[in-house]
């Protein structure tokens, strides 16, 4: 079945299944289950993870994170061997000691526990001073801050202090009077005025500056995603023929957002949809060409080959 003819919320079910008995996975696996592309199939997995129905590891295999149901992050593990091998030692530590105390270990190590955040969990202690250690995200809460507890009681120094009074010894100075003492003549008091050095620059507030105006073009653009029902989210970049942005539209099969690409041109070619495509898959989204002009021969082409990735309209 094509997969804009599939219901969306048997297809959000089904990948809920899958995960629950598979575990943690990709996107190129829910995608072999269900059928889908695995561009439609991550976009499932994304509204899915803003419904924080699954949730999405920090680590990362092959460029992707995994996707995994709450309450499956020991199942995370299996997948320790994709870790750097920095991280991957780091990762073997903490789960052979449980619990460590950053400032004892090296450098290396102390930041490679800041990036295996799905297994090392930091647990901060004030004592009085601040100590930090990392707990394994598998050890129990409540049994690392005992073992917290001990190990700051067993540094605790058992030393009594020594406290003498101390009695301060008084002297009592006489003066020693001449006979023939004159009274010293007071002191003349003269007040010297510091100049102020003058800056040699003066320095001007700069200006507010004001905001581009936007082109005939820009404003078509605009008003085409409006009179479309289109959400804009976030505006990139726009010129006087080129415009630049994020957007999300409704489908069958529920909101995808899309790279919007808009171009004041006659005539787009192939290397324009290709250029689309490229700059849409860096952000790991479909691309979303509109232009005044028409598609050439090679474009159409293109277009045909691509219709998944690539859309395009005229206006």
């Amino acid at each position: 079945m094509p997969e804009e003819k599939k219901n969306p919320l048997e297809t959000r079910s089904k990948i809920i299944s899958f995960l629950r008995i598979r575990g943690p996975c990709l996107p190129i696996h829910v995608s072999r289950e269900t059928g889908l592309s695995t561009l439609f199939a991550g976009a499932f997995l994304s509204e899915l993870a803003s419904d924080k129905t699954v949730k999405i590891s920090n680590m990362k295999v092959g460029g992707s994170p995994l996707y995994f149901i709450p309450g499956q992050e020991i199942r995370l593990e299996e997948f320790s061997n994709y870790l750097p091998n920095k991280e991957k030692e780091a990762f073997s530590l903490l789960k052979e000691k449980k619990l460590l105390e950053d400032r004892k270990l090296e450098p290396a190590i102390r930041v490679a526990l800041r990036s295996i955040k799905d297994f090392s969990i930091p647990l901060l202690l004030n004592a009085p001073e601040q100590i930090l250690f990392w707990r394994f995200h598998s050890f129990p809460e409540e049994e690392a801050k005992l073992m917290v507890e001990k190990l700051i009681e067993a540094k605790k120094p058992e030393i009594k202090p020594e406290i003498k009074e101390i009695k301060p010894e008084i002297k009592v100075i006489k003066p020693e009077i001449k006979p023939e003492t004159k009274l010293q003549e007071k002191p003349e008091i003269k007040i010297i005025k510091k100049e102020i050095e003058k800056p040699l620059i003066t320095l001007k507030p700069e200006k507010a500056s004001k905001p581009k105006e936007k082109s005939d073009f820009v404003n078509k653009v605009n008003a085409f995603l409006e009179a479309e029902s289109i959400e804009l989210l976030e505006e990139k970049e726009y010129k006087k023929k080129d415009y630049l942005a994020v957007i999300r539209i409704n489908s069958d099969i529920g909101k995808i957002k899309f790279f919007l690409i808009a171009k004041d041109k006659k005539t787009i070619t192939e290397n324009d949809l290709t250029l689309a495509l490229q700059k849409a898959q860096a952000l790991k989204m479909p691309s979303f060409l509109i232009s005044t002009g028409e598609l050439n021969k090679k474009a159409q082409n293109y277009l045909d080959s691509y219709s998944s990735l690539v859309k395009f309209r005229r206006i």
